[in-house]
C-alpha cells in the first residue's frame, strides 16, 4: 500500500461520510414533517416505540440522527423517557439497514441479474437521476428526492474508493498482525468504540470495516469486537447533544449508553462462553461484508430481544445516575434546536410557548385594571415583572422562529411561522400596555386623585368591553379558531366607540369645571391604552383570519369586513347593547 492508495484511502472515505451525511439531510427532510402525526399516535407501549425508531432510523439512515432527535423530543416534554426507550432500541436495529445496503458490493455472479443488483452498477444511474432531479425540480419534494439519490451514489462511490484503496493490505504481514490483536475482545470492543466516536456514526464505521474486510484478511475474532465497540462508540453523539438539556433529556442519552454497554457485556460474555464449550468453526475464517452485516444485526436483535422487557430496569438505572434535583425547569426548553429537524413539532412547540404568553399578557392587564381603583404595590410588582417575561417569551420565540423559517419547511409550516410572529408582536405589545396601566394607576393613588362618580360608571363600561375582547382573542388564538375570531373585530369597535364617546365626555366635564386638568390627563391615558389593547386583539385575530387564506392583508380585509357585511353588523349592534354608556347627567 502506497502514499497513492492512502490518498485514495482517505478520498474514499470523505466521500462516504460526505454521501452519507447529504443523504441523511434529505431523508430527514423528506420523513421529517410526518413525524409529527406519527408522535401524536405513539403509547407508552415500549414495542410500538421499538418499531416507530426502527422504522425512522430505517429511512434517515443514522441512529445517531434518530437518537439526536429523541433526545430533543424528551427535552421540550414532546415524549416522556418510558417513551423513548423503544425509539433508541429499535433505531439500534434500523442502523443495520445500511451495513446490508454496503453489502451488496460483496454480490457475485455473471448473470445480469447478479450484475444490477450490485450498487456499482446502478449508482451512476441514481446519480444522474439525482442531479437532474436537484437542478432542475422547483419542487422541494422532489429536490429532496435528488439530494437522497446523488447521497446514496456518493456514498457508494466512496465504499467503492475505500475497497479498491485497501485491497493491497492483504499481502501486507503487519495489517494482519495488527488485526489479530482485535481478536482480544476488550481491545476490539475499544478499537470498534474510539473509532465510532471520533466519525460520530456507526454506520459509517461499520462501512469502513467492511471496506477492510473486502480484502479477506479480517476474521470473525477480530471484527465481532469491533462491531460490538461500534455499537456503543455512537452513543458520543447523543451524550454530547444531551449537554445543556433538562435531566430526562440526559437519561435519554444515558439509556442509549446503558443499553449498549450492557447489551455487549452479554453479547460478548455469552458468545465466548458458547465457544469455549462448542468452538465455533467460522470464528477464524476470514468475514466479509455480508458476514459484517450478519453480525451487526444479530447482536442489535439480540440485545433488543434481552433489554426489550427490562425497559423500566433502565429508566430506573437513568434515574438513579441523574437525580432529581429541586428547582424549575426552564420553560424555554421546548424551544430545542434539535427539533428543527421537524418543523412541524417545532412550530407545536412554539404556539404552546405562544399561548402561555398571551395568557401571561392577559392576566397583566387584569391586574392593572384593578389597580385603578384599588392600588397595591404588590400587584403593581408583579405587572412590571410580567411585562418583562412577556419581553422574553417575545425574543426567545421571535429568534427561534426566524432560525425556523431558515429551514426548508412546507408552504403550511411557512405560514404558521408567519401567524405567530405577527402575534407574539401584538402579545408583547399588550403587555407593554398592562404596564402603562400600573403606572398610570400609581399616578392616581399618589396624588390621591379620584373621577366623579359619572366619570367612574362610564369608565366601567369600557373596562368590562375591554376584558370581554382580551378573553375572546386569549380563547381563538390558543383553540387556533379562524371562524371565531370574526367576533374579535366588531367589539374593537365598539372599544373604539366607546373611547371616543368617553373622551368626548370628560371633555365637557373638564369644560364645566366637573373634572380637573390632573383626572382629565390620567383619564386620556387610560383610555388610550385600552384603545391600543383592543387593537393589537385585532391585529391577532385579523393574522388568524387572513393567514387562513394564505394572505395577509389585514387593512383590506378590515375594510371588506366593515364594508355591507350583515354578519359585521349585526355583531357590532349586538356589542354596543352588551355595552351601553350611561346616560349623561
Amino acid at each position: 500500500m502506497n502514499l497513492f492508495d492512502v490518498l485514495s484511502l482517505f478520498g474514499g472515505l470523505a466521500l462516504f461520510l460526505f454521501g452519507m451525511n447529504i443523504m441523511g439531510q434529505g431523508l430527514e427532510r423528506s420523513a421529517g414533517n410526518k413525524l409529527k402525526t406519527i408522535l401524536e399516535k405513539l403509547t407508552s407501549n415500549p414495542f410500538k416505540g421499538f418499531l416507530l425508531g426502527l422504522g425512522i432510523t430505517a429511512v434517515i439512515q443514522s441512529s445517531s440522527a434518530t437518537t439526536v432527535m429523541v433526545v430533543g423530543f424528551v427535552n421540550s416534554g414532546v415524549m416522556t423517557l418510558h417513551q423513548a426507550i423503544g425509539i433508541i432500541m429499535g433505531a439500534n436495529v434500523g442502523t443495520t439497514v445500511t451495513a446490508w445496503l454496503l453489502s451488496l458490493n460483496a454480490i457475485e455472479g455473471d448473470s445480469l441479474l447478479m450484475q444490477l443488483l450490485k450498487p456499482s452498477s446502478f449508482s451512476p444511474v441514481l446519480a444522474l437521476i439525482g442531479v437532474i432531479l436537484y437542478m432542475s425540480a422547483k419542487n422541494s419534494k422532489k429536490k429532496d428526492i435528488g439530494t437522497i439519490l446523488l447521497g446514496f451514489a456518493i456514498l457508494m462511490t466512496g465504499m467503492d474508493g475505500m475497497s479498491k484503496a485497501v485491497s493491497g493490505l492483504k499481502n501486507v504481514p503487519e495489517f494482519a498482525s495488527i488485526l489479530t490483536m482485535f481478536s482480544n475482545p476488550i481491545l476490539g470492543v475499544l478499537a470498534g468504540a474510539g473509532l465510532t466516536a471520533i466519525i460520530q456514526s456507526s454506520s459509517a464505521s461499520v462501512g469502513i470495516l467492511q471496506a477492510l474486510a473486502s480484502t479477506g484478511t479480517v476474521a470473525y475474532s477480530s471484527a465481532i469486537p469491533v462491531i460490538l465497540g461500534q455499537n456503543i462508540g455512537t452513543c458520543v453523539t447523543a451524550m454530547i447533544s444531551s449537554v445543556g438539556t433538562n435531566r430526562n433529556a440526559r437519561r435519554a442519552a444515558a439509556v442509549h449508553l446503558y443499553f449498549n454497554i450492557i447489551g455487549t457485556t452479554i453479547f460478548l460474555c455469552g458468545f465466548y462462553l458458547l465457544h469455549s464449550i462448542m468452538r465455533f468453526p467460522f470464528y477464524s475464517l476470514p468475514i466479509d461484508e455480508l458476514g459484517i452485516a450478519q453480525v451487526h444485526t444479530i447482536f442489535n436483535l439480540t440485545c433488543t430481544v434481552v433489554m426489550l422487557p427490562l425497559s423500566r430496569v433502565l429508566e430506573k438505572l437513568a434515574y438513579l445516575t441523574i437525580r432529581e434535583k429541586p428547582g424549575q425547569e426552564d420553560q424555554f426548553q421546548l424551544l430545542d434546536e434539535r427539533l428543527m429537524v421537524t418543523p412541524s413539532v417545532a412550530i407545536h412547540q412554539c404556539r404552546l410557548l405562544a399561548v402561555e404568553m398571551t395568557a401571561l399578557a392577559c392576566e397583566s392587564v387584569h391586574k392593572a385594571m384593578s389597580l385603578i381603583t384599588q392600588f397595591n404595590e404588590e400587584t403593581a410588582m408583579q405587572v412590571a415583572e410580567q411585562e418583562k417575561t412577556v419581553d422574553t417569551y417575545e425574543d426567545r420565540l421571535g429568534t427561534y422562529l426566524v432560525n425556523l423559517s431558515g429551514q426548508r419547511i412546507s408552504a403550511e409550516d411557512s405560514h404558521e411561522i408567519s401567524k405567530l410572529l405577527h402575534s407574539i408582536s401584538d402579545i408583547e405589545r399588550i403587555s407593554d400596555h398592562a404596564l402603562s396601566i400600573a403606572i398610570t394607576a400609581r399616578t392616581l393613588a399618589e396624588k390621591n386623585i379620584r373621577f366623579s362618580e359619572q366619570g367612574q360608571r362610564e369608565f366601567q363600561v369600557i373596562t368590562d368591553a375591554v376584558k370581554e375582547v382580551l378573553g375572546i382573542t386569549e380563547q381563538v388564538f390558543e383553540a387556533d379558531d379562524a371562524v371565531r375570531a370574526l367576533r374579535v373585530e366588531p367589539l374593537e369597535q365598539v372599544v373604539d366607540y366607546l373611547s371616543d364617546s368617553l373622551r368626548a365626555r370628560h371633555i365637557k366635564r373638564l369644560q364645566e369645571g366637573v373634572c380637573s386638568v390632573d383626572q382629565g390627563l390620567v383619564f386620556t391615558d387610560l383610555l388610550s391604552d385600552y384603545r391600543r389593547i383592543s387593537d393589537h386583539c385585532s391585529n391577532i385575530a385579523a393574522a388568524m383570519i387572513e393567514l387562513q387564506h394564505n394572505s395577509f392583508d389585514t387593512h383590506e380585509y378590515l375594510g371588506a369586513l366593515k364594508r355591507g357585511n350583515e354578519n359585521f353588523a349585526q355583531q357590532y349592534q349586538a356589542y354596543m347593547a352588551q355595552f351601553p354608556l350611561p346616560n349623561n347627567q
